[in-house]
């Protein structure tokens, strides 16, 4: 249920108060580090639209509705946690004295979130789940379901209802003390910086080609990973030896990822023929998953259910032709268009790719019109030498500094390694944090393996995301890297390298 409410009170007297864009907790809870006073009051600010969850129109009936709105901090902006027991609370508003409920027990994405008269019904009960205090998903009881910003929203007047937990940034809040400042610039905890350099420990060789009658396979490449409803899902290149495809495997934990089944998906409506670099995000705006990959040009396909591997739909591409900017850059033999991952703010989505020729390209269209309207391809990042800014860029959120990572391959010396740069928005300018082959983000030089020395560098991988939204954000206190790797002395045809995958864990955390 939703009343309909036109007035608005205009509280001119009060000041508002500016949340910057906050980021996303760790897709794991950890309860205990997110702490409750219940003697306080709190203003619970969205992390994506930086707005307080509203009383709209300061009712105090059952049944009025709480929407997002600039915070001011006033009477009906402020809730007290009050303790049901077992980790759950009831959220009760300071103006209306009435509770935060998802109306007439519905379990329904997009059920409606109004106040009532507490009566500690289950659906008015909540767990809170998150990293810190600037962090938390409110769980509901009853459903199971969480409550969000709907569609993403960050304008004042947003619908707030419950919907299926994906950890995006729109479904977590901060809870903020009734006068307290607010979080640190970019949501960053303030306590924690990342490293200006980087040490790892290598897994053993943990994922390799496995070839099925109608599809071979001579290796496994480029992957992209996330953690989902208690599955990692990894889709990468399925090197046939004469070509490219795409495969998807999933499995529970990486103790078992070398039994996970291929599902190749030239099978699906994706189609066969050139298919490589697959990057997977969800766009929670339109509720959908989106698997970017190259097919000459920069191609998605798109799923509702990740889980479904034979869901994923008929190609389409962003641009109608490579932008110019690429085409000239590249022109006769100079490079390829290639490696895309897309990365997104609270307004605008950012389309990253690399030349081959030491050149990062970079698109932007807005949220709300991705993923149609990319244009203004610009170099965010370039190298006179191609070697140092080859491939595979990829750009993440990092969520207790607030900062955005970029790593991007080069080849040295001793194989393959990454660079990085960090900087404060998704447009750059972009400074070198780890960008050495002697220090670099991941490489021979700061890479040990226990179990033996399987491969020689470290090529194209993924950060494992402490969510799945389009954010695509990390935190810096668990980092881990799926990789590429190469047995050392290995030598063929590169369509016949016989690529394997393992796991970077970070050995030396600033947490």
């Amino acid at each position: 249920m939703k009343n309909t409410m036109k007035l608005r009170k205009v509280l001119s007297t009060l000041a508002a108060f500016v949340l910057p864009a906050l980021t996303l907790g760790a897709a794991a809870p950890a309860h205990a580090a997110v702490t409750v006073d219940g003697n306080a009051w709190y203003t619970l600010v969205n992390v994506n639209s930086g707005k307080a969850l509203d009383l709209y129109n300061w009712m105090t009936g059952d049944g009025a509705e709480f929407r997002q709105w600039s915070r001011h901090d006033g009477a009906n902006q402020q809730f007290q946690l009050v303790s049901s027991g077992n980790g759950y609370y009831r959220l009760k508003n300071r103006h209306s004295g009435k509770v935060v409920d998802v109306w007439n027990l519905s379990t329904a994405d997009g059920a409606a979130v109004n106040q009532y008269t507490d009566h500690d019904g289950v659906n008015q009960q909540w767990q809170l789940v998150g990293s810190d205090n600037n962090a938390v998903r409110f769980i509901n009881r009853n459903s199971g379901k969480v409550l969000e910003v709907a569609g993403a929203s960050t304008a004042d007047g947003g619908d707030v209802t419950q919907y299926t937990d994906y950890s995006g940034r729109n479904q977590t809040w901060a809870l903020v003390p009734v006068g307290a400042t607010t979080p640190p610039p970019g949501g960053g905890t303030g306590n924690v910086a990342l490293p200006s350099s980087f040490r790892w420990t290598s897994s053993a060789a943990l994922m390799a080609a496995k070839p099925a009658a109608q599809f071979p396979e001579v290796a496994i490449k480029d992957p992209s990973v996330v953690y989902y409803n208690g599955l990692w899902h990894v889709f990468s290149t399925q090197a046939k030896g004469n070509g490219w495809g795409l495969e998807y495997r999933s499995f529970t934990d990486w103790s078992n990822a070398g039994a996970a089944t291929p599902y190749f998906l030239d099978s699906t409506a994706i189609g066969g023929g050139y298919r490589a670099a697959p990057f997977v995000f969800f766009h929670a705006p339109s509720r959908l998953w989106y698997l970017v990959f190259q097919n000459g040009n920069a191609a998605y396909s798109t799923n509702p259910d990740i889980g479904n591997p034979g869901g994923w739909s008929a190609l389409k591409t962003f641009y109608g032709s490579v932008p110019q900017i690429v085409q000239q850059n590249t022109a006769g033999g100079n490079g390829n268009w290639l490696d895309f991952a897309v990365a997104c703010d609270a307004a605008d989505c950012h389309l990253f790719s690399a030349g081959d020729n030491g050149q990062i390209y970079r698109s932007q269209t807005t949220l709300a019109n991705f993923p149609n309207g990319f244009g203004n391809t610009v170099i965010a990042l370039q190298d006179a030498d191609r070697n140092k800014v080859f491939e595979a860029p990829q750009v993440y959120k990092v969520r207790e500094t607030g900062q955005y990572l970029l790593i991007v391959e080069a080849i040295g010396s001793g194989g393959r390694y990454f660079r990085s740069w960090t900087a404060s928005s998704l447009g750059g300018t972009w400074t070198p944090l780890a960008a050495t082959e002697s220090s670099p983000f991941a490489g021979d030089a700061n890479v040990s393996f226990p179990t033996g020395k399987w491969s020689q560098g470290i090529s194209h991988g993924e950060m494992l995301r402490s969510g799945y939204d389009q954010n695509v954000e990390i935190s810096a206190c668990n980092m881990r890297f799926l990789y590429q790797g190469l047995t050392p002395g290995a030598k063929d045809s590169y369509e016949k390298l016989p690529y394997r995958l393992g796991v970077l864990t970070q050995t030396n955390s600033p947490c």
